[in-house]
């Protein structure tokens, strides 16, 4: 016993040091099988983990604000918008459409434009976003949840509408364009936003083009056409195509249903790099036109 140690602080130290080990202190050897070794070095692979659920580490940020905002940007060119859209003019008229369209997407922007702007800022997805929000776990799962389920809803849509394509198009049997069109996304979302940046790189222009097209003909050689859409009533609407609150308001809650889609922008925006003194421009410009707007 050391001087100035009494017999009762030896005791106490005594209770309080951990127990040895039942081995005498000799750790045995762990053995790691074929497969565990596999799994962890697959894990370890950033460009198939893309840091799901967690923060985005810096040396991940390294794309330029075009790469990610043309990425981000993909996300949201899905057909199921053109889709909504026109059956929701179709159903309750134009000017109910249209005026749910505007009041629904500044609501969109204005939630949307915070989650953005701290998903880019910090790396964090939406999940991490959720639980620094204070929500906890819980929060965070019931997130996760319902960012899921608009997804599979979503995609679900997505594929049915290029299943179509393809059916009339090639003549394709239907049961084939849809597993087609459901499978054809595996190896694409394994490799994360590496393959998938590298994919809309190429393919955005000719979205561009066709998505543009059909639109710079009406106003060139039908431009009546837009004129006849201003009046259109639609199947339930006023016959004057006046503003109904009911049918505006049916087609603002339809609206509504797309707003959990900033969560899919947040998982692409977390990989924007960090504003840069004299590039601020372009990197707000990326946040806003892909995030909110």
């Amino acid at each position: 016993m050391r001087p100035g140690l009494c017999r009762g602080d030896a005791a106490r130290r005594a209770a309080m040091s951990p127990p040895p080990p039942p081995d005498g202190g000799l750790h045995r050897h762990q053995r790691i099988v074929r497969e565990r070794r596999q799994y962890n070095k697959w894990a370890a692979t950033q460009t198939l983990e893309d840091y799901a659920l967690r923060y985005t580490a810096s040396s991940a940020r390294k794309r330029s604000s075009f790469r990610i905002a043309n990425t981000a940007l993909g996300a949201i060119s899905f057909l199921a918008c053109e889709a909504i859209g026109g059956s929701l003019t179709l159903q309750y008229g134009f000017a109910n459409a249209m005026l749910a369209i505007v009041l629904v997407c500044a609501l969109m922007f204005v939630i949307g434009l915070p989650i953005a702007r701290y998903s880019a800022r910090y790396g964090l997805d939406i999940d991490l976003l959720t639980r620094g929000a204070g929500f906890g776990y819980m929060g965070s799962t019931i997130t996760s949840l319902i960012y899921a389920s608009f997804t599979f809803l979503l995609f679900s849509i997505e594929a049915s509408i290029m299943s179509q394509a393809l059916y009339m198009v090639t003549g394709l049997p239907l049961w084939i364009a849809h597993l087609f069109s459901a499978l054809i996304v595996i190896p694409i979302a394994i490799y994360g936003i590496s393959l998938i940046s590298r994919m809309q790189l190429w393919t955005q222009p000719i979205w561009l083009v066709l998505q543009l097209a059909p639109l710079v003909y009406l106003f060139v050689a039908q431009p009546q056409t837009i004129d006849g859409i201003q009046q259109f009533a639609g199947a339930r609407g006023a016959a004057d195509g006046s503003i109904d609150v009911l049918l505006f308001a049916i087609a603002a809650s339809t609206l509504l249903s797309l707003l959990p889609q900033i969560g899919e922008q947040a998982d692409y925006l977390r990989f924007l790099p960090d504003a840069q003194r004299g590039k601020r421009l372009g990197w707000w410009l990326a946040l806003i036109s892909t995030g909110p707007g």
